[in-house]
């Protein structure tokens, strides 16, 4: 690990080349593409390390969304590559994250979507390519407004199917196909 944390440009950098490939690129996510084009993703770099100091930063994040005006700031990206680099640690702090927005009184309104280097689901094995579909480069909590959710959802045929067709694209592409599309190295973006 670098003795050094990689600066806000980098992590940013990385975080949208990720968005851009495969949260969009592959299609996991089809509400995505919408606020990315018309640049309502708020893009956060944590400089928190500790899991205290994040929840305080994300306490702010959450009253600045609460807040912001839809058409200016549908979404934020709140990403620490300073903290929670442990996946169980991280899993743990989605616990208190969920308290978060109760004790903010915002349950209904926003939501806490999770994203890790690391992540696995519960029932896969680590090296399962499908962890990918929630795989970011660095540890980020995904702020989401609950009526953006409701009108996506509401305009997708059949949402439900977005889980099974994220896996069934991730198994098409393989790891290695995954290693290819997010190689610092490739000029796609």
């Amino acid at each position: 690990m670098p003795s050094h944390p990689p600066t806000a440009d980098t992590v940013i950098a990385h975080t949208r080349r990720w968005l851009e490939r495969a949260v969009i690129g592959l299609n996991l996510c089809p509400f995505a593409k919408a606020v990315h084009a018309k640049g309502q993703i708020r893009w956060v770099v944590s400089t928190a390390t500790t899991p205290a100091q994040l929840l305080e930063e994300l306490r702010a994040e959450l009253l600045h969304l609460a807040h912001a005006d839809p058409a200016a700031v549908d979404t934020t990206l709140l990403i620490h590559p300073q903290v929670l680099g442990d996946f169980l640690d991280f899993n743990d702090f989605l616990g208190d994250a969920q308290a978060l927005v109760e004790d903010l009184d915002l349950e209904g309104v926003l939501q806490v979507a999770s994203f890790h280097p690391d992540f696995q689901f519960g029932d896969a094995e680590a090296d399962d390519i499908t962890n990918a579909t929630n795989r970011s480069p660095y540890p980020t909590l995904h702020l989401l407004r609950e009526d953006s959710i409701e009108r996506a959802v509401a305009a997708f045929p059949d949402p439900a199917f977005i889980y099974e067709a994220n896996m069934a694209t991730l198994r098409r592409l393989g790891p290695e196909g995954w290693a290819r599309l997010m190689d610092d190295e490739d000029t796609a973006s």
